[in-house]
């Protein structure tokens, strides 16, 4: 079929308090995953692959990490006007805050943009979430649907639903009341332990998501599950789409249909990194016909003298002198020296582990020099003195010098 103009707006402006130390240099969207992506690579991957180029990332905490890796691994060609991932810092275009006071006026504050581009539909999209997403079936349930309003949902525990917004739907998917993170979450008719919750992701049309930002924004209302939905919901046609049925061509039988990982907490970002793991992982990072893009990395291969590996992924450009890593992610130029032992943990780019350093249950940050013989995660008194640990009890050691810490 033929689409209607899309314009996409990302709202990658999230302080990420609960990522923190993670969050202390950068933003959220910046944080690195998986060995050699950031996170805001997932949902710029699945806009680029679902065909959509016209691509606003609305940006405002920490944002210089975020803006220099757009530029380094998410440049497109000039020569098609239509076709761009630009970032849009606050820019206090009617006089008014200089900061975005919430998701939906961070869009009001832009409004002007979808104007510019005249566009038919608007997408609005979290950048904090591991997943994969046709987004075009979206577009045609959206259509086919005649609907004002999709948002995209997922079914979610019930236990976990004071954490979304909580959905829910008459019997042809149509939403007939949204709650923002409800401390008395309503569960899904005959499945009393889980919600339809719903991802931070919608599909609008233009002229009606410009006419609820306006009343809600008259009203002092700055968010899109606390204001906008629920001023929709009540006079509008807004529906529920279902990432179980988004089909993703090359996802493999033993991955989890519809895995989504909302990556909002220190405990989080760590099960969204066991879920890569394994030879069945529930969510495979290979998938060439579907591929999460990023950066080219230019640097050399591996080098290994001797490795003891199990149930790990290695980036590349790493020196492994002799150690043991088991279920755990290593990122780009990691320098393991002899005796090092590495378990459930986390090591970012640019660090460097001496000989003879035991480390556990630990996230290391970029630019790290840990000395040799250092033990992290054995005693959590000694862990609490030196390093940042989380409610979950995984020790974090925050982003280092890089100007001090290059590994070779």
């Amino acid at each position: 079929m033929i689409y209607p103009k899309v314009l996409a707006f990302v709202l990658a402006g999230g302080e990420g308090t609960r990522l923190y130390p993670l969050t202390d240099m950068r933003c959220k969207p910046a944080i690195p995953f998986g060995g050699r992506y950031r996170l805001v690579d997932f949902v710029l991957s699945n806009l680029v692959n679902s065909q959509i180029f016209s691509i606003y990332l609305l940006v405002q905490y920490k944002s210089q990490a975020l803006i220099e890796h757009l530029h380094k691994a998410w440049e497109m060609s000039p020569m098609l006007v239509e076709q761009f991932i630009t970032e849009v810092p606050p820019q206090r275009c009617d006089g008014g805050d200089e900061w975005f006071q919430g998701t939906a006026d961070a869009v009001y504050q832009n409004r002007s943009l979808i104007d510019q581009h005249q566009a038919d539909v608007v997408a609005v999209f979290g950048s904090d979430h591991i997943y994969r997403m046709d987004i075009r079936q979206m577009l045609n349930f959206h259509f086919s649907q005649q609907a004002d309003v999709t948002v995209a949902a997922k079914t979610t525990p019930i236990a976990d639903a004071y954490r979304y917004g909580n959905i829910e739907i008459d019997g042809s998917s149509r939403i007939i009341a949204f709650h923002e993170k409800p401390q008395r979450p309503v569960s899904i008719p005959d499945m009393p332990e889980q919600v339809m919750a719903s991802m931070g992701n919608y599909i609008f049309r233009a002229d009606v998501l410009q006419q609820a930002l306006d009343a809600v924004h008259s009203e002092g209302g700055t968010d899109f599950g606390k204001d906008v939905l629920p001023w929709l919901v009540e006079r509008n046609n807004v529906m529920a789409y279902d990432l179980t049925k988004n089909e993703v061509p090359g996802i493999k039988p033993y991955e989890e249909k519809g895995y989504w990982c909302d990556v909002g907490t220190i405990e989080s970002y760590r099960r969204a990194h066991e879920d890569i793991l394994g030879r069945q992982p529930r969510f495979d990072m290979f998938n060439p016909k579907w591929p999460i893009r990023t950066y080219r990395y230019d640097g050399p291969a591996t080098k290994i003298a001797t490795l003891n590996i199990d149930n790990s992924l290695l980036g590349a450009g790493c020196l492994i002198e002799a150690a043991r890593v088991k279920n755990s992610v290593v990122g780009l130029e990691v320098v393991l020296e002899e005796d090092v032992e590495i378990e459930n943990c986390i090591i970012l780019d640019y660090v460097k582990i001496e000989r003879g350093c035991k480390i556990r249950n630990a996230i290391i940050d970029r630019y790290n020099v840990i000395p040799a013989g250092t033990t992290i995660g054995y005693d959590s008194a000694k862990d609490k003195e030196n390093y940042y640990t989380d409610a979950s009890g995984i020790v974090v050691v925050p982003c280092g010098d890089r100007m001090v810490s290059r590994v070779y």
